[in-house]
């Protein structure tokens, strides 16, 4: 990984606590030495059971959003039995992607462009090469989404509802 990525440990918890908690999401935060319930990748990234959201201090704060956005725009028959695989297709991770960039913007330690910087050092993959050139000019699809489902504004600001 040629940059380190931004960790839930390098922020103040309430931040993450306090934005998840808007969404209905509760955040648990795991002991260093202990697995993550609720991981789909495993180790350090963050993971979901029900309505809770799973971290640790090394959980890189591109996967606890992104997780959490998940957990947003699925339905609510997928919300209600959730555990660990959030499913979904392809329009909707477009979606969830889209959104934890417009969350990053609401953690000061984090921003868009900390998010787009993390997640091309993770290896998230767009056709346009980077996270930032996808969102800026390929991503009005993943956009219109969060409007149909009502997650996002017309001004590009969350709304703070679920999908229904």
């Amino acid at each position: 990984m040629a940059n380190p990525v931004l960790t839930f440990g390098e922020i103040k918890p309430h931040l993450i606590s306090s934005l998840m908690s808007k969404f209905n999401l509760e955040l648990r935060i795991v002991d260093h030495n202990n697995s993550i319930p609720g991981s789909f990748w495993g180790e350090s990234e963050a993971g979901l059971v029900d309505n809770k959201l799973y971290v640790r201090l090394d959980t890189p704060v591109h996967s606890l959003l992104h997780e959490g956005c998940h957990y947003i725009c699925m339905d609510e028959s997928r919300r209600s039995g959730l555990d660990t695989d959030a499913g979904g297709d392809y329009d909707e991770e477009n979606a969830v992607c889209y959104l934890q960039i417009i969350l990053a913007d609401h953690i000061n330690a984090m921003g868009k462009q900390r998010m787009f910087e993390d997640m091309d050092s993770w290896g998230y993959t767009f056709r346009l090469g980077s996270a930032e050139q996808w969102f800026n000019l390929d991503a009005d699809d993943a956009k219109q989404w969060l409007l149909n489902y009502s997650l996002l504004d017309q001004a590009s600001n969350p709304t703070y509802e679920l999908r229904s």
